[in-house]
């Protein structure tokens, strides 16, 4: 290898590969809200209009996912969720997609090329986010009917439709 294709590699394409949907994954302990923990106070404003709190989650069986649609293990993940939503919502599950610092434009664009149905809250910043962990996405919370966190998943590994059909079935 050429000296300068070195510098190349080192100087530009070494930051790219560093650069992840997952964050710092340096921190020891990325969840703010863990399992046991009962889910904060937030409101989050649904492309479809309608407004989403947390106070209303704690009122029944729900599902959380933050999501931002250029993040590779999201974009496996949403399929999964699209499954679950059409089957839950039917049962009574609310569910609730956050994105994490990705505005509407994209992630409608992304709704509609892939023909997703679910409310989602795009959210310029990480606010909403910072209340449940500092880093990593893709990131779904299943709480139980007081609002207590039951199971939460994250990259490692993606969940799939069944693991979160088996934790929700867990709560009906």
């Amino acid at each position: 290898m050429k000296p300068y294709s070195l510098y190349i590699i080192l100087t530009f394409l070494l930051p790219l590969a560093t650069i992840s949907c997952s964050g710092d994954e340096t921190l020891p302990d990325n969840n703010i809200i863990g399992l046991g923990d009962y889910l904060p106070d937030f409101t989050a404003v649904m492309n479809d209009g309608s407004t989403v709190t947390g106070d209303m989650l704690r009122n029944g069986i729900s599902c959380i996912v933050f999501f931002n649609t250029s993040c590779p293990d999201c974009t496996i993940t949403l399929p999964h969720i699209q499954q679950a939503y059409d089957e839950y919502t039917l049962k009574g599950v609310k569910f609730a997609l956050i994105s994490r610092a990705e505005e509407d434009s994209s992630i409608s664009l992304y709704w509609e090329t892939n023909g997703y149905t679910m409310p989602y809250s795009p959210q310029k910043g990480r606010e909403i986010f910072g209340l449940f962990a500092l880093a990593t996405i893709p990131r779904v919370y299943i709480s139980d009917k007081n609002g207590k966190v039951m199971a939460i998943y994250t990259d490692s590994p993606v969940p799939t439709y069944s693991q979160i059909a088996r934790n929700l079935d867990s709560l009906l």
